[in-house]
């Protein structure tokens, strides 16, 4: 295999005609690097996605060929993908209100040009999940907002249009299945490629705790921060510790590291239905 990339959290290979998408234990957040990993996390993302993608495919197809075909270091982190030339645009969908939405809301009334009712708060249900699509940023760079006609003149309105359907066509599917076990989706990033025959093709993650939300339904409470089973919870420890933001990240202290993989082991089960033991899944 041959390294072509080392991200934030994956590494992503070349093998043959196929792409290895492996995920580490590295957290990022506000995108930086921090110098602690979280035990058992890239597996953790691993086998979320490959539920998600599992349950959704018929929605879109997706880059998955094989989560067996992989060199054995790597089991369980790992996922053999279709090579697709990835759309420069981060696809989000919100159902509420929180993070970066929620401060682009306060500035504007409005996110990615869509304009949002009055009166909302940190948590607040919208009326409707909303398209706010975001630049996908590379070298530390941070993601800034774009309009769907931001979009449309990047990739062309037709594309677009499927692009912004699809997105909240997943979203649709997934909250229903999340909100059985009591969480809801609060928010997601998806992204996708076009596969070399040119179809719209499902990439990267889906519906995990570094792309998500994860709020529990019986604790949310419109007006305050809401209790969450994602990497928010680093984001908020980082924060409180005066850190501006930018290289170096400072270390994560153990209780924080154990709370973080505590909170991303619990929503895997509620979700799944299954149970982690020991980095496996019984």
């Amino acid at each position: 295999m041959k390294l072509l990339h080392s991200g934030k959290v994956r590494d992503v290979y070349a093998d043959g005609d196929d792409i290895i998408l492996v995920a580490s234990d590295r957290v990022s957040v506000y995108d930086v690097s921090l110098p602690t990993p979280i035990p058992d996390k890239g597996k953790l993302l691993t086998q979320l996605s490959l539920w998600w993608f599992d349950r959704l495919q018929g929605t879109v197809p997706n880059h998955v060929l094989s989560a067996i075909d992989v060199p054995q270091e790597y089991t369980g982190r790992a996922v053999r993908c279709r090579r697709l030339e990835m759309i420069q645009v981060e696809c989000i969908v919100r159902g509420y209100l929180a993070g970066l939405g929620l401060k682009e809301y306060e500035r504007h009334g409005s996110i990615s040009g869509v304009a949002l009712p009055e009166g909302l708060v940190e948590g607040s249900k919208l009326p409707e999940p909303v398209f706010t699509p975001t630049t996908k940023a590379s070298g530390g760079a941070h993601d800034e907002f774009i309009t769907f006609d931001d979009v449309s003149a990047e990739i062309g309105e037709k594309p677009a249009n499927r692009l912004r359907d699809i997105s909240l066509e997943l979203y649709a599917a997934a909250a229903p299945i999340a909100a059985e076990h009591g969480i809801i989706i609060a928010d997601s990033k998806m992204e996708f490629g076009l596969s070399p025959d040119g179809v719209l093709t499902l990439g990267d993650e889906l519906f995990t705790s570094d792309s998500s939300r994860f709020w529990p339904a019986d604790r949310w409470e419109p007006g305050r921060s809401q209790f969450s089973f994602d990497k928010q919870y680093v984001r908020d420890w980082a924060t409180g510790t005066g850190w501006d933001k930018r290289p170096p990240a400072p270390t994560i202290p153990a209780e924080v590291v154990g709370a973080t993989r505590s909170r991303y082991i619990e929503v895997y089960e509620r979700i799944t239905q299954k149970t982690w033991t020991d980095g496996k899944v019984q």
